[in-house]
């Protein structure tokens, strides 16, 4: 590991000093991925600069130890000693993690996809409760939400809804909301107030770049356009701008209404079924390393239930963590961060365990 540390600490410095040329920005795309490994290596870096200074001061706190006489001394010395061991401990853990291989796709925008599942009418209610949880998880992130597609019904819920987030490092936090969730609650239309439970599905794909190759060939695509249908809720305008894309060969239908001209609806649905395509690679991918993706959190089988919302006890539960939090509301207002930092702790804590079982 410290070879490796080595290695990254000489190249961080000749970022640094390939940034400090007054020529780097000439060349915008170079100078993009210089500032971006600069990023990527600043915290491993500032990790293992540390670590060679608690190095130091064991060493000097011993030397000190074996000529100093003064007892008071000799406890201080002792206390830094300690200190500096302990926090070398958890350097090296930090460093593991900070040199875990890194998911491609962290750094990418997202499109979520929600579809009501078991329940009617209920599971719809839930899937737009769901889908302002996420939007204001993402509000409160500074980051960009746009609505592509979404099937209303009258009461407030929604069928299905595809939307796009958009900001730095999206897919490496709501990568984990992939799965089925499940709501326990009394619905307002339930007069002898049983407690009922409905479904909805999540699925979170990363945006693909151009610099993904994902062929769309003509022949395998049919275009339609059309008038934007629904209950005149937040998803429709009422030109004739809908585009709609059928995919012959995987039989994937996209639309896109939210936009009030035809050709952004149709780049917005051509991003969309891109990522779907992009998708299914990656699905197809995981199930040839099917040991991996059991041991992976947040990419797992997308009809996995990973989550359940009790109402009548103000209950969250993730099923993959054993995770159990008391603060429904909080919840469903868009406070997810502790799931989520809960989730991507156990997901590095499963794959430190396979890289130490594997050195």
């Amino acid at each position: 590991m410290f070879d490796k540390m080595e290695d990254l600490l000489h190249r961080f410095e000749e970022i640094l000093n390939e940034l400090n040329e007054p020529t780097v920005t000439e060349d915008q795309k170079r100078f993009r991925a210089l500032m971006k490994e600069q990023s990527d290596l600043t915290p491993l870096v500032e990790a293992y600069k540390e670590y060679k200074k608690c190095n130091e001061t064991v060493e000097d706190s011993l030397s000190l130890l074996d000529s100093e006489s003064d007892e008071e001394m000799k406890e201080m010395l002792k206390e830094e000693l300690n200190n500096a061991k302990k926090r070398i401990e958890e350097l090296e853990t930090e460093m593991k993690i900070l040199l875990l291989p890194k998911d491609p796709n962290d750094d990418k925008n997202v499109i979520v996809e929600i579809r009501a599942g078991a329940g009617g009418d209920e599971a719809a209610l839930f899937a737009a409760e769901i889908y302002r949880m996420y939007v204001h998880y993402a509000e409160g992130r500074r980051w960009k939400v746009e609505l592509a597609e979404c099937e209303e019904i009258g009461i407030g819920g929604m069928k299905s809804v595809t939307f796009m987030i958009s900001g730095q490092g999206a897919y490496s936090v709501m990568k984990y909301e992939s799965g089925v969730h499940r709501v326990q609650r009394v619905p307002e239309t339930e007069s002898g107030g049983r407690i009922h439970t409905s479904t909805i599905s999540v699925a979170v794909m990363p945006e693909v770049d151009d610099d993904i190759d994902i062929v769309i060939e003509d022949k395998d695509i049919r275009i339609d356009v059309m008038r934007a249908s629904g209950n005149g809720g937040q998803c429709v305008n009422t030109t004739d701008s809908a585009v709609r894309l059928t995919h012959y060969p995987t039989g994937i239908v996209v639309y896109s209404q939210t936009e009030k001209s035809q050709l952004q609806n149709k780049a917005k649905a051509f991003a969309l079924l891109k990522a779907k395509l992009y998708d299914i690679e990656q699905q197809q991918r995981h199930d040839a390393e099917a040991e991996m993706r059991r041991s992976q959190i947040g990419t797992g089988d997308r009809s996995e239930k990973i989550r359940t919302y009790n109402f009548p006890q103000g209950r969250v539960t993730d099923h993959r963590i054993n995770l159990t939090i008391y603060k429904l509301d909080k919840v469903m207002n868009g406070d997810i961060q502790e799931i989520i930092d809960a989730c991507i702790a156990a997901d590095q804590a499963i794959r430190l365990s396979r890289l130490n079982q594997e050195g």
